[in-house]
């Protein structure tokens, strides 16, 4: 899972889930208690930012109501832009805001979380957001002391966008979940990638492995899951392209050990250095790689034909891709030497992968 190509010209941010579900809720309880119907409703922000947003449907009776609208992400390729979020509240005894399981979002299954399990996927800044609306409404409407509002926040079509997230890896079941710390998308923003390699490796601690397995992408990870058989499903993380921020979060953790599986092609960038290799970061330099091979030994002549490669597939040309070709396995030193300078001595594996799903496996530290 990559970024798209960003298009030209300024671009337009758009709102979270997060914030969606609370205009919501804040539309749906005051629809509730004037008992009259609700077309637009404004929420402040986490960071202070008032915020309108338009209601296309208000539902109401004397025991509950349902407010919806349509996700707008701005230029965001977000999977959930357009879809509806809708919030059904009603009033309890409780004295407290609770949160029940809605259609279309995820309930949590696996710990590790920020949500404890079997509650609605709603992460912590959306759950605050909405607890604010909530008391601002009741306030303004002078409810009763120990009034309770329940909260049941739906999506439309969830379960099949949750298809497109990875929901799935993290124990998250049945949809998709309520996100956003600032109420704002960023167009192209990596920070719900990130965010969920982040929650990927908490959810492997929470469940007692030591190691992960850390690849690319869908293809890397079906040969890895079947030489690491001995890992359950959430101990392989997909880090895309964010090689950097993968390697910071094991850094930070209490992980023993790791294995990075990675295809040729970005293996040469990150030997360079590079630790975000999407295209429009970092490209592969042809006189850096034929000085490496230079470095492992091989004859000037063998070195130049570097030059005359469009793309680092093709090495497999020059130097056949099997564990006895010195060029990989100084290829592999430098990516070690690179992702060292995050996760220091800590014990890693390091599987190059080229085109054809074929893999040379080498060791560091262990």
């Amino acid at each position: 899972m990559g970024l798209r190509p960003v298009p030209e010209g300024p671009l337009r941010s758009g709102y979270t889930t997060g914030a969606c579900a609370t205009a919501c809720t804040k539309a749906a309880l005051r629809a509730l208690l004037r008992q009259e119907a609700v077309a637009d409703v404004v929420i402040t922000l986490p960071g202070g930012e008032v915020v309108a947003f338009a209601l296309h449907s208000c539902e109401y009776d004397a025991r509950q109501a349902r407010c919806a609208t349509f996700k707008d992400a701005g230029d965001d390729p977000d999977v959930t832009h357009g879809a509806e979020i809708s919030s059904t509240v009603t009033l309890t005894d409780t004295g407290e805001v609770t949160f029940l399981p809605g259609e279309g979002v995820g309930t949590v299954t696996l710990p590790g979380l920020a949500i404890a399990v079997g509650e609605p996927a709603i992460n912590p800044v959306p759950r605050q957001m909405m607890r604010a609306a909530v008391a601002e409404v009741l306030a303004a409407e002078g409810a009763a002391a120990g009034i309770g509002v329940a909260i049941s926040v739906a999506v439309a079509g969830g379960d099949e966008l949750a298809q497109r997230t990875l929901n799935g890896r993290l124990g998250i079941v049945g949809g998709i979940s309520i996100l956003g710390t600032t109420g704002i998308v960023k167009p192209f923003s990596a920070e719900a990638y990130v965010a969920s390699i982040v929650q990927g490796i908490d959810v492997a601690l929470a469940n007692g492995l030591t190691e992960v397995v850390i690849n690319s992408g869908g293809k890397s990870e079906k040969l890895l899951r079947q030489l690491f058989a001995h890992l359950p499903a959430v101990g392989f993380i997909q880090y895309g392209n964010w090689i950097g921020e993968t390697l910071e979060k094991i850094a930070g953790s209490a992980l023993t050990s790791f294995t990075m599986g990675i295809m040729l092609g970005k293996a040469v960038k990150l030997a360079q250095g590079a630790l975000n290799t999407h295209s429009g970061q970092s490209s592969w330099d042809r006189d850096w790689v034929a000085a490496l091979a230079a470095e492992a030994g091989y004859p000037a002549e063998r070195c130049a034909a570097i030059a005359q490669l469009t793309l680092a597939s093709g090495l497999t040309a020059l130097f056949p891709f099997a564990a006895p070709e010195p060029f990989y396995a100084v290829l592999a030193r430098h990516c070690h030497a690179t992702m060292s300078t995050i996760t220091g001595t800590r014990p890693c594996r390091l599987v190059l992968i080229d085109a054809t799903e074929q893999f040379i496996t080498y060791e560091f530290g262990f």
